[in-house]
Formats: C-alpha cells, sequence, structure tokens
C-alpha cells in the first residue's frame, strides 16, 4: 500500500496512530472499527484525534511564492557571476593581437578583443529584437483599432 505525501516515521519510534502510515500498520482487514471510520485499504484516512505531529509537511498556501524581487535577487547573482567569469577570462588572455577593420589596424589584448566581439553581437542582436518586438506591437494596435469602433 502507498503511504501518501506523507514524512517516513522516524527509525527510534514506532509509528503513531492516525499519522498516515498504513504500510507499518497491522492489517486489520475485516474489521470495522467503532469509530465509524473506513475500513483499511479504501485510501480514506481516519479523522485526526490528536494534533497534528510537527513533522507534517507545510500547506501550499504557507509557502512563499516567486516575487519579483526574488528573481531580481537571482538574476543580479547570477550576472554577478557571469562578470567575475569574464574578468578572469580576460585577465587570463593578454597577448596582444593585432586587429585590422576596414584598413585600420591595431593591437589590443584577446581577450579584450574577444569581449568587444562578443558586446557588439549582442547589440546586433538587442537591435533585430527590438525592431521585431515594434513591429509585433504595431500589427497588434492595428488589429485592435477598427474592434473599438
Amino acid at each position: 500500500m502507498s503511504t501518501g505525501n506523507y514524512p517516513p516515521p522516524a527509525p527510534d519510534r514506532e509509528p503513531e496512530p492516525g499519522n498516515g502510515n498504513y504500510a507499518e500498520a497491522p492489517s486489520t482487514a475485516g474489521t470495522s472499527s467503532a469509530a465509524g471510520s473506513p475500513a483499511p485499504g479504501t485510501g480514506v484516512s481516519p479523522p485526526a484525534t490528536e494534533a497534528a505531529p510537527a513533522t507534517a509537511p507545510r500547506p501550499v498556501a504557507d509557502q512563499p511564492g516567486v516575487t519579483r524581487a526574488g528573481v531580481v535577487w537571482a538574476a543580479v547573482v547570477a550576472a554577478l557571476v557571469l562578470l567575475i567569469l569574464l574578468i578572469i577570462f580576460i585577465l587570463q588572455n593578454q597577448d596582444q593581437v593585432a586587429v585590422r577593420y576596414f584598413g585600420l589596424e591595431g593591437f589590443v589584448p584577446l581577450g579584450m578583443a574577444l569581449f568587444i566581439a562578443s558586446v557588439t553581437g549582442g547589440v546586433l542582436v538587442a537591435v533585430a529584437g527590438g525592431a521585431r518586438i515594434l513591429q509585433l506591437r504595431r500589427n497588434a494596435h492595428r488589429a485592435r483599432s477598427p474592434q473599438r469602433k
């Protein structure tokens, strides 16, 4: 039989009656209790006569939900970890490399050249994404305009 979502009993004590550990309780099949509780094996637990044990799981309503502040905090921590890794990468790649671009030539540390290239790529992706978002907003606004009249 399944014990449901109840925590396992502590190994140093016997299971208490009514705590949901029916797999370890002796079988009383064929007998009915005087309290009118359902027969064992029906999947219905008898009414609790004592206070809930301290190890009972908390109801879902008591658990805190995800907040914007929590999400922002997690994003800031992730960004700081990435920045630390980026700084380490740049410091470990200090070899000078020649960079040529449309006839211009210069010497830049390798880590900095790769960082500049990645930031430039990110800016291009952000510009393309922003243009697409504006296009979708404009189309959605046009689709709603005739409905308002």
